[in-house]
């Protein structure tokens, strides 16, 4: 059993993460970088050590200085929460040859599945349907080219090492062509240091549908049922939602299902997701594996009851999976909405500042709010917009919707400006409760209309 886990993480998954070991009497060490000094996760931890600047590359995302952290510290552990160094197999490797654990899959799985390329090819080897596309990575702009005329358009044109939206391009029409390869192999060269491309054929409309996973030392696998992720904008999720509304069940069965045996022909273990495209015909195709925990993980756990986060620490220790499949019983209907500091009717600007005031939803049964922020906190400029997500149980959709139009409200941040505003109006929405939403809807259907409204609101009350 692990006496000491580093958690090299920041923000709500590092709070997150540091609870979870507290409750399994595991001390706990946070990292933080000099902006994060007055840091939540750096107040929760046991012990608490700064690794560098504020800049990412030189702190939370330097395996050598997170390493270090690790050992200076006598942590047996290393629990990388998501984003930052938590798909990087290179520093996986590393945890490795000086002896501390990965809370997460081998780097060999990382480096099958963090590659899209790759990822597609050992998914289609497996039986698993994938989106039609390029066979391997693309070469030049004319290669590109016949790819283009051999699938149609729309396309997407992906960094083959990317993930979260970055260096990737929606390409409409061949006129498009030549401009968002150049601009998605340019951004691919400046993040990830290869230019290294894939193309896939775009499926609209269709839904984007994942599927949560553990898998053990042992060879048992697991999923806790399906998330909806289609109200995105820009590749970012804003609101999840589990179990699917409206999903066909022999669609959900079939999904869940090949997800497993995706898992098992990689041997993978620890907490992963599958995610798919699912077409109006209920059609789904494999899109990508994230190795890793998902920013959305709390719902899957809120309708089967089963902490994930504690399953990783387990089976990182050696354990068996706690609960069999058979065991999983799947009850109700979680809503995740992310809140984030940005100005959704200023394109979306990501805002920094001091937080004035904070008021936490709360009470009743069924909410739950993840957050690293406090009251007179000064949230710095130089990470991730979220800064909170608001997740809600009820036994049915109906409920959690309501429950969750209730949490917006009693959310109240003051010297921040936040999304807030907009989830309000996504829950109320027709198509958002009736499960009717697809990749696009948010940016086609919804965003331009309520933009419009509140703009007219707003002249109508000044």
């Amino acid at each position: 059993m692990f006496k000491k886990v580093l958690v090299a993480n920041r923000g709500e998954i590092a709070v997150r993460v540091i609870r979870a070991l507290r409750e399994l009497d595991i001390k706990s060490v946070a990292i933080f970088s000099e902006a994060d000094r007055n840091a939540l996760h750096a107040e929760l931890a046991d012990e608490a050590i700064c690794i560098g600047p504020a800049k990412t590359l030189d702190s939370y995302g330097n395996p050598i200085a997170v390493i270090s952290a690790a050992l200076v510290t006598g942590a047996d552990a290393i629990h990388p929460g998501y984003g930052f160094l938590s798909e990087k197999s290179d520093f996986v490797r590393l945890c490795e040859e000086v002896g501390v654990k990965f809370i997460g899959p081998s780097s060999e799985i990382i480096d099958t599945m963090g590659n899209k390329d790759h990822a597609r090819q050992t998914m289609d080897a497996a039986g698993v349907p994938i989106v039609p596309g390029s066979k391997g990575l693309v070469a030049d702009l004319d290669e590109a080219r016949i790819i283009a005329q051999e699938i149609g358009y729309p396309l997407m044109v992906k960094a083959s090492d990317g993930g979260g939206g970055k260096g990737m391009r929606r390409v409409n029409s061949e006129d498009e062509l030549e401009t968002k390869f150049n601009q998605a192999q340019f951004e691919t060269q400046s993040i990830y240091g290869n230019k290294d491309l894939y193309i896939e054929k775009v499926i609209t409309p269709a839904k984007h549908i994942e599927v949560q996973l553990l898998g053990d030392e042992y060879g048992n696998v697991i999923h806790l049922g399906e998330r909806d992720c289609s109200i995105q904008r820009n590749q970012q999720k804003l609101i999840e939602i589990a179990p699917a509304i409206g999903l066909p069940d022999a669609v959900r069965q079939n999904i869940c299902e090949s997800a497993v045996k995706a898992a098992e022909a990689i041997g993978y273990t620890n907490a992963g997701t599958i995610e798919f495209l699912v077409d109006p015909d209920g059609n789904y195709y494999f899109m990508e594996m994230n190795t890793r925990l998902q920013v959305e993980h709390p719902i899957s756990e809120m309708i089967t009851g089963v902490d994930i986060v504690r399953e990783q620490i387990r089976i990182a220790e050696g354990n068996q999976l706690s609960v069999t499949q058979d065991e999983i019983k799947f009850k109700g209907v979680s809503i995740e909405c992310r809140v984030n500091a940005e100005d959704p009717r200023n394109n979306f600007r990501p805002q920094a500042g001091h937080v004035d005031h904070l008021i936490l939803p709360s009470g009743g049964m069924g909410v739950r709010v993840e957050t690293s922020l406090y009251t007179n906190y000064t949230i710095p400029s130089f990470y991730d917009s979220m800064i909170a997500k608001i997740i809600v149980h009820q036994p049915d959709a109906e409920m959690a919707f309501k429950l969750m139009q209730r949490a917006l409200y009693e959310f109240n941040i003051q010297g921040v400006v936040s999304n807030i505003e907009l989830l309000e109006a996504l829950v109320v929405n027709k198509y958002v409760q009736n499960g009717q939403t697809n990749t696009n809807w948010f940016e086609d259907s919804f965003y331009d209309d309520w933009l419009r409204i509140r703009e007219m609101i707003s002249k109508a009350t000044q």
